[in-house]
């Protein structure tokens, strides 16, 4: 793993009138990600991050990677060092309760080996923290976080304030602030984006009348790569394949009953996880701690503002239904790297006005699009009006005996309906080849 670096004065480039191309605030996935989609550009980058690396590493989530995403990884040449320690899943199965009719996804529909991955956080983090090692042109400045930044016409001045380490590996205490000029700021650093609210950029949304409960179970019988999305009244239910015996649970229920469950004591959650799971992979057990969060919907009226550009979940969050803000935030970061590369290359001033619009035309539509998907579905699939019930039971049925139907509901939720990266058709067309 890198070793963490103190934030320090970066040498100046007086002639050119900034310090570096791009300041990336946020080290997590998103922000890392744009950091190694930009190796080799020329551009000469600072990733900012308040937390140290190691503790980054160190959450517990895991994802479901849709097909796109692991071409990107593989485009930018980190996935080969992620794919071993994550799992593919081969049949997604979705399905409305107890209704028997039940949608069966195969690799054959996309014609590829998997339909996505369930990938760790820390795996993720670890690769690219790693990959970063190869880039002489990124710099950490970490544990520091921006406390300002200052649109200074052709640059933009960020300042930092460094943060007290308490890991002791990698101990610091320096306090203080420096300033770093750059070309342009990109906010990676969350829903709650302080970038996004200094930069007076509003949002829309909601919060949802659910919560989600996560946890993890290892299972006696193997859950043979398969995926499951059941929709219970109370909401989706999920169920993804993690390597040896295990499965990573997504368990979404209104607030009061959400709550209640995860106060259950072990024996009494497991029987009623049961209950919802099924008996398909026998006598379940519990490996991790429960955990839980509310969902939201949120869309950021803009993307982007003078020398400044939001990706992953600083633009955007939706329902957790279908896996999707990981990935969204992935082609967010393969869109503006592309973006940035190419006008680089062009000589042209990647902060500017009429660079950043490209990245908002690109990504806010194809964003909406799956914001509404998700909230659709989540909102169709809770509601147990009669009408509702029998429409969405038709279109079920209408998906698993129409193939152009499913197929085509497949590639939206695979991301594939889209704009494609150059690095995931990069990683294709090598594929392809072969």
């Amino acid at each position: 793993m890198l070793q963490e670096q103190l934030v320090r004065p970066p040498i100046a480039s007086p002639s050119l009138g900034y310090d570096y191309d791009i300041a990336i605030a946020g080290g997590g996935i998103v922000g890392l990600t744009l950091a190694c989609a930009l190796k080799g550009s020329g551009l000469k980058i600072a990733l900012i991050e308040p937390q140290p690396q190691s503790q980054a590493a160190a959450k517990g989530q895991a994802y479901a990677l849709h097909l796109i995403s692991s071409q990107i990884l593989a485009g930018i040449g980190v996935w080969s060092a992620i794919a071993p320690w994550v799992e593919p899943f081969k049949q997604v199965r979705m399905s409305d309760g107890d209704y028997p009719h039940v949608v069966e996804f195969q690799p054959s529909d996309l014609q590829s080996q998997a339909l996505g991955h369930v990938a760790e956080h820390r795996v993720l983090l670890q690769a690219l923290q790693d990959f970063l090692q190869k880039c002489p042109d990124v710099e950490w400045l970490c544990p520091a976080q921006v406390i300002a930044s200052h649109d200074q016409g052709d640059r933009v001045e960020v300042q930092l304030a460094a943060i007290e380490a308490s890991d002791p590996v990698n101990p610091t205490d320096i306090t203080g602030a420096e300033s770093i000029r750059v070309r342009l700021l990109v906010g990676a650093d969350g829903a709650r984006s302080p970038i996004r609210e200094r930069a007076g950029i509003s949002t829309h949304g909601w919060d949802y009348w659910q919560s989600c409960i996560v946890v993890t179970v290892a299972t006696e019988k193997p859950h043979d790569n398969i995926a499951y999305e059941k929709f219970w009244s109370s909401g989706p239910f999920a169920i993804l394949p993690l390597p040896g015996h295990h499965c990573r649970i997504v368990w979404t229920a209104p607030h009061a009953e959400a709550e209640a469950i995860a106060a259950l004591d072990d024996q009494t959650f497991l029987a009623e996880l049961t209950r919802r799971f099924g008996s398909q992979m026998g006598q379940l057990r519990l490996t991790s701690q429960r955990f839980i969060f509310s969902p939201r919907l949120m869309q950021s009226r803009r993307y982007i503002a003078d020398r400044l550009a939001l990706i992953g979940d600083a633009a955007h969050v939706c329902h957790p239904v279908g896996g999707q803000g990981l990935n969204l935030g992935i082609r967010d970061a393969a869109a503006l790297a592309e973006i940035l590369r190419t006008a680089h290359q062009q000589q042209q001033d990647i902060g500017s006005a009429q660079v950043l619009r490209r990245y908002q035309r690109w990504r806010s539509p194809e964003n909406w699009a799956t914001l509404g998907f998700t909230d659709i579905l989540d909102r169709v699939f809770s509601n147990q009006s009669l009408p509702v019930v029998v429409a969405r039971r038709l279109g079920l049925r209408a998906m698993q005996t129409i193939p152009p139907l499913k197929v085509l509901s497949l590639k939206f939720m695979a991301g594939l309906l889209g704009r494609t990266p150059e690095l995931a058709r990069k990683s294709a067309d090598a594929k392809a080849k072969v």
